[in-house]
């Protein structure tokens, strides 16, 4: 187990508690980290994600995505099955599971599909304008004092 001492980081840094909360998270269940269902997380574009999950045994109506304070938690629960089966083998785990995907600011889900078994879900950063970096143009004395008496003149 490995441990790192976070608390330089509370002491020299305001408004980073959830990152150092994420790490503290991360760190403690490294080793209890649940294999099942398998999943990939890929960067499709610049600002753009897809996870992909693979979850074989469960239709589309069997899972449910849903996002909540900055998280996104993808769950199944197989509906019972009424006939009964006698498996010789039993490899295709359908089992009930949750995962959990912490998202950074500004991360949306901009959809969901379901096909040959597996789940892709698309996922965007959209920066707010407010955000986004502007060019502020530096005016001289000259061009302020004509703007003034334009306006004055108006």
């Amino acid at each position: 187990m490995r441990n790192f001492d976070l608390a330089p980081l509370y002491r020299a840094t305001v408004g980073f508690d959830q990152l150092a909360d994420i790490m503290d998270r991360v760190m403690s269940n490294d080793v209890a980290q649940p294999t099942y269902p398998p999943y990939n997380i890929e960067k499709t574009a610049e600002d753009a994600y897809r996870i992909s999950i693979a979850v074989a045994g469960f239709s589309d109506s069997d899972l449910s995505i849903e996002v909540k304070d900055r998280a996104l938690v993808v769950a199944a629960k197989k509906a019972d099955d009424e006939t009964p089966r006698s498996y010789l083998h039993r490899g295709i785990a359908t089992r009930a599971f949750e995962r959990r995907f912490q998202l950074a600011d500004h991360i949306k889900v901009t959809g969901a599909a379901y096909e040959n078994g597996m789940l892709h879900i698309e996922l965007v950063k959209e920066i707010p304008e407010a955000l986004k970096p502007r060019r502020i143009e530096i005016a001289n004395r000259d061009t302020v004092e004509a703007k003034a008496i334009e306006t004055a003149e108006a």
